[in-house]
């Protein structure tokens, strides 16, 4: 079912409202904070993503709204702290994605997806608040081969990668003798680093041919 604009926001207009009335009136709903909500807000992305890979388009609405009713709830809290609201966090996305289009919103120029990858990495590190450098924007909490792919893929977006992806399995070659090197003479943190070399030239390969590790 296609729903018009206004339909759309009176939708978000009485979320907005519901969850305003429970901040005020439900025990619970009153005593949450940002920390509090943290590992929820995690377990509720982990069940979109769950529904996103079954396909299950009923699930991926109900859970949609979970991860809604999260991102709402911190702003909320914001509101009520006196450091943002709604409205900041919908114009400071907006802003952002402006900025980070110029091909769209300005004269610059693309041919391909690929090369919207390149100008948004580089409009990113141009920004007031943005990232320092290509790999700061990746979180350090994230789970270690999410991490690590995303690394690698952050790398790619400027420039950074093999020229033909057959040449990455001499680096997985490479990082195995030296893992079998200090399985017999190294000691448990030289094991250690050089398992993560290893895991890391693997995660690339499968980067390169496509397969989410």
């Amino acid at each position: 079912m296609i729903h018009s604009k206004d339909e759309r926001l009176e939708a978000f207009s009485r979320l907005l409202d519901v969850l305003d009335n429970l901040r005020t009136h439900c025990p619970w709903d009153r005593k949450q904070t940002n920390e509090s909500l943290r590992a929820n807000t995690i377990e509720e992305v982990y069940e979109l993503s769950e529904a996103l890979e079954q396909g299950d388009t009923n699930a991926i609405s109900k859970e949609l709204g979970d991860v809604l009713l999260h991102v709402l709830f911190y702003a909320r809290i914001g509101d009520e702290q006196g450091d943002f609201d709604i409205v900041d966090v919908c114009n400071k996305l907006c802003n952002k994605l402006i900025f980070r289009h110029p091909h769209i919103y300005a004269t610059e120029q693309v041919e391909d997806a690929g090369q919207v990858v390149q100008l948004w990495e580089q409009v990113k590190q141009k920004e007031k608040d943005g990232n320092k450098s290509v790999l700061s924007g990746v979180p350090s909490a994230l789970p270690a081969l999410i991490k690590a792919y995303r690394i690698q893929d952050k790398a790619r977006a400027v420039g950074f990668d093999w020229q033909e992806r057959e040449e990455v399995w001499a680096k997985v070659r490479e990082e195995l003798q030296e893992v079998e090197h200090e399985m017999t003479s190294g000691s448990a943190d030289d094991l250690e680093a050089e398992i993560g070399d290893l895991l890391f030239s693997i995660v690339n390969a499968a980067r390169l041919y496509g397969v989410n590790p």
